[in-house]
Parts: C-alpha cells; structure tokens; sequence
C-alpha cells in the first residue's frame, strides 16, 4: 500500500470514527422515549407499522423536530421496565411514553404493585429531566377477569396520571380491541391497520403536548425531522 493509499484510508477511518462519536440529539432537538411491551414494540410487524414509528412520521409531517426512541420489548413488564430504563437515562428526554402493564395483569400481580413500579419509573425519568412531559397509555382487562380486579387495573392509569402530572391517553386499544380486522390471529396485537389506530389514540394526546415542548427549539424541523432512532425486541 503506497503512502497516498494509507493516508486515504486513515481519513477514511478517521471519518467514520467521528461519525460514531457524534452526539445523536442534536442541539436544539426535542427527544421522546416510548417505554412500552409487544403493542408498543409493533408484535408481529415490521417496525416502521407500529405505531411509534407512525407518530414519528406524524411529527416529521407536522414540522416538529423530535427524535423519538421506542425502547418497546415483547413481554415486557413493570418490573423489567424499571430494569431497562436506567440505560435510557444518560439522554435528555423531553417527553416519556409509558406503556406498561397489561402482562402484569395477566400475570395477577396486585395493582398496587403495579402502580408502584409505573410511579417509580415516572420519578426515575422526571429526577434526570425535571420538565419532561409524561403520557401514559391506559389499558383495560378483558370483561372475562375478575370485576373487582378489572375496575381496580383500569382506573389505575387514570389515577396515576392525575398524581404524577401526566396526560392520559384512556384506552390505547380503544376501537382496536375485539375487533378481528384489526388484530393478528392470536386477537391480542393489533395487525398494521389496527397500529394506525393505535397512532391516532396516542397522537390526540400527544400533539399539543409537542407543540408546546417543541417551542423554543433554534433548530429547522428539515434540518433533521422526527425519526425513531432504536427499536429493543
């Protein structure tokens, strides 16, 4: 290899490794982390279909300049979400998506303790981002589980929203659930018609809030639009 060929090369590598080390929010970017299970994580789907994905592109098409992170993980649960968070805590999160806990439901484990492990996870984010935005994704049991625990689970997320100063989206399946066009053959994940939906429900909820927080931002929507950044199976 002759001397102009190494040199070449190096700036090559030199290149990339700059590449790798540059910050991924860029200054003046506002930043969304979803947290969520298999219906956040698209179940099923390519992962441009779930409905993350979407709002991302809705916020690229509204001219709001976010990066979005779907940090979403088929059977995840409360407890595994306290788990995995702290990973995403070494960036700013300007707004948090929690979607959390149904497969506790399904599992029995008691509401209380349920709203205790979503409570923990809002006080984790808000310690590292005191003005971060939260929006909670409320679910609903089956008619079929027992009444008292049914009522219990969802009027948690409702209650848990007014404590901690978040916006409540009230049913994420709402007009998905029970409706076989709109759900894989297993009738639990919404297919990618019922994603949309999915969006719709989490957008009405989500678009004056980043309106609001995307105020002040130096930087053209354009420059670098909304994108989902990862995706965790």
């Amino acid at each position: 290899m002759t001397k102009k060929s190494i040199l070449i090369a190096g700036c090559f590598v030199a290149s990339a490794l700059c590449a790798q080390a540059a910050p991924r929010n860029p200054s003046g970017m506002k930043t969304i982390l979803v947290l969520g299970d298999s219906l956040s994580g698209g179940f099923g789907l390519k992962p441009s279909e779930a409905y993350p994905a979407l709002l991302a592109n809705r916020l690229r098409s509204a001219g709001l300049n976010f990066e979005l992170t779907n940090a979403s993980q088929t059977g995840g649960t409360t407890e595994g979400g306290l788990e995995r968070l702290p990973a995403h805590l070494k960036r700013k999160i300007d707004i948090f998506i929690l979607e959390l806990g149904i497969n506790d439901a399904f599992r029995g484990v008691p509401v209380d303790q349920i709203q205790n492990n979503l409570k923990q996870m809002i006080d984790k984010v808000k310690a590292r981002n005191p003005n971060v935005r939260v929006v909670i994704a409320g679910m609903q049991l089956p008619n079929y589980a027992a009444d008292d625990y049914v009522s219990a689970f969802g009027k948690m997320f409702g209650d848990l929203a007014a404590k901690s100063g978040g916006a409540l989206v009230p049913y994420l399946l709402d007009g998905v659930a029970g409706d076989p066009s709109l759900n894989l053959p297993d009738g639990i994940h919404p297919n990618a018609d019922g994603q949309r939906i999915l969006a719709e429900n989490v957008w009405r909820v989500l678009e004056p809030i980043a309106r609001e927080v995307s105020k002040g931002s130096s930087r053209s929507p354009n420059a670098f639009g909304a994108r989902d950044l990862s995706i965790e199976h």
